[in-house]
């Protein structure tokens, strides 16, 4: 009797210890960011610059973020493998575009509110012109090929040409400037750091996001179908539930969300083009897989890292800032094979 109560208190340590190791495997990505913040402030030498470029990459990092996480969600949830996301961007663009043009005696008054009451109008029917492009999307070119991963490729590969080639009958094919709202031009400075009005207010809009998925996902029963259908889906049909309609829905929303994004990039650059989705869709593709596929936590994480990334490396190695975020993808992936933060399905 001593002896097996000996060993059960010589195994429980190890529980505890095991225990221990998983909670700081959790937490660490979360502390990258933070890092990587701390290496730039290092390496910059300025905190005036530092300061500067952090405020750019966390921008530029939100609306990836707003680009990617409708994706990371069909990716986990649907296995699907859709080339066809960037056409949500660009459609989300040129609507934001035709609106604000529409809108443009708001947009040039020197009132926040009325600015407002143009940007928002722009964002919500971009949002709902992409999700109802998604919708088609999803019935008629998707549809058929779930399941079969080559053919997914190829036709939403052909499906993102389709797409790009209707925006150029519709809004020509040249290059069009996107006029920022006139109280969201400029920078606010911090001391001798000059930070972009534009900028901040990206952060905010995808901080806001973030929180609201974060929300939908933990507290309402849809986001726990949605969790439940990335894990196993099988299991939801089993429950009652019709999968095919959830996997509707999030497609629908996250073609949105790209529409969102769009606009939001398009006011960023100040230029679009029918082929800006397609263009970002290597840093989407990466902000996803660095993430883990269904994860909307890693998906924020990475695209943190992406954008902090680029804009440190554009300022201190310009020549090395194309592959920089492909070399951080192999590292993570080296670390984590499937992920910061992999959404593991039931077998």
């Amino acid at each position: 009797m001593s002896g097996q109560h000996t060993g059960n208190t010589s195994i429980a340590p190890k529980i505890e210890q095991a225990s221990l190791s998983e909670k700081l495997g959790q937490r660490a990505p979360l502390l990258l960011v933070p890092v990587l913040a701390l290496v730039g402030f290092a390496a910059i030498a300025n905190p005036s610059t530092w300061l500067t470029l952090t405020a750019a990459g966390l921008a530029m990092g939100m609306m990836i973020f707003l680009m990617a996480s409708g994706l990371t969600l069909v990716f986990g949830l649907m296995d699907v493998i859709n080339f066809g996301h960037g056409a949500f961007i660009a459609i989300g663009a040129f609507v934001g575009f035709s609106v604000l043009g529409y809108l443009s005696g708001w947009t040039a008054e020197p009132s926040i509110w009325l600015n407002l009451a143009a940007l928002l109008p722009a964002i919500v029917v971009a949002m709902l012109v992409a999700g109802g492009a998604g919708y088609v999307f999803e019935r008629f070119i998707v549809k058929p090929v779930y399941g079969q991963h080559l053919k997914q490729i190829l036709v939403t590969m052909g499906g993102l040409i389709i797409a790009q080639q209707l925006i150029l009958v519709v809004w020509g094919p040249d290059a069009i400037h996107l006029s920022r709202p006139e109280t969201l031009r400029g920078s606010i400075l911090f001391g001798d750091a000059a930070i972009e009005k534009y900028r901040l207010v990206a952060v905010v809009i995808g901080l806001g996001l973030f929180i609201g998925m974060r929300l939908v996902l933990n507290r309402t029963k849809i986001g726990l179908l949605v969790r439940a259908g990335v894990e196993n889906g099988e299991m939801v049909e089993a429950l009652g539930y019709r999968i095919q309609r959830l996997f509707l829905a999030v497609f629908i929303v996250g073609s949105a969300l790209a529409g969102l994004g769009g606009v939001m990039w398009g006011l960023y650059q100040e230029t679009i083009t029918a082929h800006m989705g397609s263009e970002i869709m290597v840093l989407i593709f990466i902000v996803v897989i660095i993430g883990g596929l269904g994860s909307v936590e890693g998906c924020f994480i990475g695209a943190l890292l992406v954008g902090l990334l680029s804009n440190y490396v554009a300022f201190l190695m310009p020549k090395a800032s194309l592959v920089s975020t492909i070399a951080l993808m192999v590292i993570v992936l080296m670390w984590r094979p499937q992920g910061l933060y992999p959404v593991v399905k039931a077998k």
